[in-house]
Parts: C-alpha cells; sequence; structure tokens
C-alpha cells in the first residue's frame, strides 16, 4: 500500500510537471511565466508539456550568465529544496526516477548492489563538478544539459524532433551522441535499479549533501534501532545506512524493520 501511494505520487508529479499537454501536439515549448519557476525533481525546460524549468538546467543557465559571482537566485532554490526534502524528491518527485524504476521492473536478471556500484556512486559528485559547474563557467555552455542528460533527449529531444521537422532538418551528431547516451542509460537501468540516479544524476549529488538534514525524510528511532543491517541489505540504493548520501526515501526500509523503529516524516 505504502508503494503504491509513491507510486501515485510519482506520476502525480510527471502530469503536474507537464500539464501543458498541447505541447505534445503542436511540438512548441511552453514559454509562460510558469517557466520562471523551477521543479524541485529532473524535468527538461524544453520538453514539450514542461510548465516549469529543471533545476540542474537553470542552475548551468545560472552559472554561465554568473560572470564569477555567486547565482544566489538559483543556490537559493537548491537549498530550500534541499533543506526541505533532501533525496526525498528523489523518491517521490522526479519524473525521470519513475522512468527508471519501471524500465527496472522489466523481468531480466538484475544486479544487485554491491562494493562496485557503491565505488560508481561517487562517479555523480564528479559529473556535478566538471559538467555542472566547471563547463558552464568556463566554456559558457550547460556541460550536462549539453552532453549528457538522458532525462532531456527523451523529455525533449526526440519529442521535439518528431513534432518539429525545423528542427529535425537540423540534427548533427550532438543529438546522435545524446541518444546513444539515453539508449545505454535505459539498457543499464533495466539491469540495475535507477542506475542513473545512483552513479550520474548531479542533481542527486546536490540534493545528498541535504540528507541528514532535510526537515522531511527518513528517520531512525535509535532507542529501537538494534543495528541488525536488515533495513540497509533490503534497499536497493547504495546506503551504508538509513538516511545517508544515498537513500531516496523510498520506505522499503521501514517493510523489513521487525521493531518498527524506522518511520518517515520530520527529522
Amino acid at each position: 500500500m505504502k508503494s503504491f501511494r509513491r507510486r501515485y505520487m510519482q506520476l502525480l508529479t510527471a502530469v503536474l510537471y507537464n500539464s501543458h499537454i498541447s505541447g505534445f501536439f503542436t511540438g512548441k515549448i511552453y514559454k509562460g511565466e510558469l517557466k520562471g519557476v523551477c521543479t524541485p525533481g529532473l524535468n527538461c525546460y524544453s520538453c514539450p508539456g514542461a510548465i516549469g524549468a529543471c533545476p540542474l538546467g537553470s542552475l548551468q543557465s545560472a552559472i554561465q550568465k554568473s560572470h564569477g559571482r555567486f547565482p544566489l537566485y538559483m543556490l537559493g532554490t537548491l537549498l530550500l529544496f534541499g533543506v526541505l526534502l533532501g533525496r526525498t524528491i528523489c523518491g517521490f518527485l522526479c519524473p525521470f526516477g519513475l522512468i527508471q524504476e519501471l524500465l527496472h521492473k522489466i523481468p531480466t536478471p538484475k544486479i544487485k548492489k554491491n562494493r562496485i556500484t557503491r565505488a560508481l556512486s561517487y562517479i555523480k559528485y564528479v559529473i556535478l563538478a566538471v559538467f555542472v559547474v566547471l563547463i558552464p563557467f568556463i566554456k559558457l555552455t550547460p556541460g550536462f544539459c549539453k552532453y549528457i542528460c538522458p532525462a532531456g533527449t527523451l523529455e525533449a529531444g526526440l519529442p521535439l524532433a518528431i513534432l518539429n521537422e525545423g528542427i529535425r532538418s537540423k540534427l548533427g551528431w550532438l543529438f546522435s551522441w545524446k541518444v546513444f547516451v539515453l539508449a545505454v542509460c535505459i539498457l543499464i537501468c533495466i539491469f540495475v535499479y535507477r542506475a542513473f540516479c545512483r552513479f550520474i544524476c548531479p542533481l542527486g549529488a546536490i540534493y545528498s549533501f541535504f540528507n541528514r538534514v532535510s526537515l522531511f525524510g527518513i528517520k531512525v528511532d535509535k532507542d529501537k534501532c538494534t543495528n541488525c543491517k536488515t533495513c540497509v541489505n533490503a534497499c536497493k540504493m547504495d546506503v551504508r545506512s538509513v538516511g545517508d548520501r544515498e537513500c531516496i526515501s523510498c520506505g522499503d526500509c521501514r517493510s523489513v524493520c521487525k521493531e518498527k523503529a524506522i518511520s518517515f516524516g520530520k527529522n
């Protein structure tokens, strides 16, 4: 039942983020006043249905235009989201997270978390530093959105290429590269639970810094906890303890805790 509620929230979020329905038929991007507001989760600005901006894309754009100054508006926005929810956003409010989970439901042999996946989870911090901060600052181009983001390719690149002949005629090697990245990401996510989220997503990396201090999220009653590690072993993410940087507050740990020591709410 709890899993169903989370799935319902994920679906509702995806619909709300992309409620400009006419865009999916016309191939035109919504450019109204709401586009000045960031959604908490990863959802491409250029998706035909998107009514808000992606925080990651907005951060890169702000760094490009900062001329060496701190992009205070975007840093404040991310700080607000992080302090309130941390990576709970990844578990409940990210459409691309939902897509990854649905891909993983395809019946195939699965690769479970291990020492290698835990090591790979640090890659997203390198991507954050290089593609979200350094490349936009030095080369004045949105590094992650331009060269990597599979969510942007799936939600914006492909739909716009299909719907808009003008865009389709101008596609080149970069689009082909990003389609390849998307295809690889989809394939890996079938075998590895939320692979993009765990290994690549710089937005998840940003929110992970706030997981221990966020207002809402998973919490553990230390008086009840026996440190049996059943919760950690049951979790599909690369957590070392409940609520750490990799925890997305999905709640799977709650169902296996015999001591009822885990709850969701204010930290």
